[in-house]
């Protein structure tokens, strides 16, 4: 069993950073592979970033923008976002599952309760 638990959502202004934690709880949580997602009202979850061994990815539209990282030693993973926009106005959830990330909300066994991320332009 993992427990997550995100922080670091918040309100700024377009252009600006946010930096999102997911700090995870339970036995061998640092050999989880993690992604984030993310919900905009009336829209379905997409995937943001993922990260495992030592491979990441990105969605297209945060790619050069938003960097995943993790720290195992804390058990956290981290979502550095730049140069934000009004579109990536949504809740954020990380989530984790055995072996590799994928790109599939449905192939997570864990979640976190989410994050809300608010981009004023």
């Amino acid at each position: 069993q993992v427990q997550l638990v995100e922080s670091g959502g918040g309100l700024v202004q377009a252009g600006g950073s946010l930096r999102l934690s997911c700090a995870a709880s339970g036995r061998t949580a640092s050999s989880y592979a993690m992604g984030w997602f993310r919900q905009a009202p009336g829209k379905e979850r997409e995937f943001v970033a993922g990260i495992s061994g030592n491979g990441y990815n990105y969605t297209d539209s945060v790619r050069g923008r938003f960097t995943i990282s993790r720290d195992n030693a804390k058990n956290t993973v981290y979502l550095q976002m730049n140069s934000l926009r009004p579109e990536d106005t949504a809740v954020y959830y990380c989530a984790a599952r055995l072996f590799a990330f994928t790109y599939s909300s449905g192939d997570y066994y864990y979640w976190g309760q989410g994050t809300q991320v608010t981009v004023s332009s």
